[in-house]
């Protein structure tokens, strides 16, 4: 076994804990957003997360030097920008107050098979079987967790349409942004991105300063967590990661998440996961291992007419 990691592999091992690193700062969002959420009107909550991020972005944006994004980037930054940071999430705080958090869960989570169905139809994105079975592994570990998570309450008509509404959001922002990384840095996508949708979200200036003056300070401590972490660094690592792999594969890696939701709720909120719960989670981070994983490279013995038909 070599002393150091070979050449070839860095970039890829490098996307891989990016893409870890994002996985595990969305999971702890929903941690933050049960608590400021309890606070501010989702229009609210999404423009002060919006401007903290735009604002660390910027900052860092500016000592990196980094400059103006290229003219054919910003067609994939402004829907990017429209679609997942301010559509994506002003409707999806809104339909977690209208349904349980498991239906939201479940609902949300067709947001990467929608990435899988349009990155191979608009970006050319290859649907390999280890692809499709991980990505059905995961759901049905999704699948489990939501039902589990599933309170009393009912699921209103509005709250569906508008989980759905955050899944076809989100997928359809991915979907813009691999392009835009074809031509401007992770940092400039994801930090005029945000700026976009921090933009899209000023209606809501009047609601965030009166939600603010009576809010107390744990909630809005968790909305700056909320822009800082889960937003400016994630969102600037999922590109990264996004710019090295193609968009259904990052798609995937995302079931993850409520995997890790369960285990942050248990360890931040003494919320004890039940059997179902934990066994969902398990085939979540099972799926996105097999989604993620590659076939091994034939040997040089392997018969010429077996190599043929691969």
């Amino acid at each position: 076994m070599p002393a150091t990691l070979p050449a070839h592999r860095r970039p890829e091992l490098l996307a891989a804990a990016a893409a870890t690193f994002t996985v595990v700062m969305w999971a702890s969002a929903f941690v933050s957003i049960r608590s400021a959420g309890a606070a501010y009107s989702p229009g609210a909550l999404a423009l002060g997360r919006l401007l903290a991020g735009a604002l660390t972005l910027g900052v860092i944006w500016a000592v990196r030097r980094q400059g103006w994004p290229p003219r054919a980037a910003w067609p994939g930054i402004a829907v990017s920008g429209l679609l997942w940071f301010g559509v994506y999430m002003v409707v999806l705080n809104w339909g977690e107050q209208q349904v349980d958090a498991g239906t939201a869960a479940l609902l949300v989570n067709i947001g990467p098979i929608l990435v899988a169905l349009l990155g191979s139809r608009l970006l050319g994105d290859p649907l390999p079987p280890r692809l499709l079975a991980g990505m059905a592994v995961s759901f049905a570990g999704a699948i489990a967790v939501g039902f589990s998570m599933s309170g009393e309450g009912e699921a209103s008509v509005l709250g569906v349409a508008l989980c759905l509404i955050a899944a076809v959001g989100y997928a359809a922002g991915v979907v813009a942004q691999k392009p835009a990384l074809g031509h401007a840095s992770a940092l400039q996508v994801t930090t005029f991105g945000c700026l976009v949708g921090a933009v899209c979200c000023l209606p809501f200036a009047g609601q965030l300063v009166r939600d603010m003056s009576h809010a107390p300070a744990s909630a809005t401590l968790n909305m700056l967590y909320l822009g800082v972490f889960p937003t400016a660094l994630a969102f600037t690592t999922w590109a990264y990661a996004l710019a090295r792999t193609t968009a259904s594969r990052m798609g995937a890696t995302t079931y993850a998440v409520p995997a890790l939701v369960v285990a942050m709720s248990w360890l931040a909120l003494d919320e004890v996961p039940g059997a179902v719960t934990l066994g969902g989670g398990a085939l979540c981070l099972a799926g996105v291992a097999v989604a993620r994983s590659r076939p091994r490279a034939r040997t040089a013995a392997t018969p010429e007419g077996e190599r043929s038909s691969r």
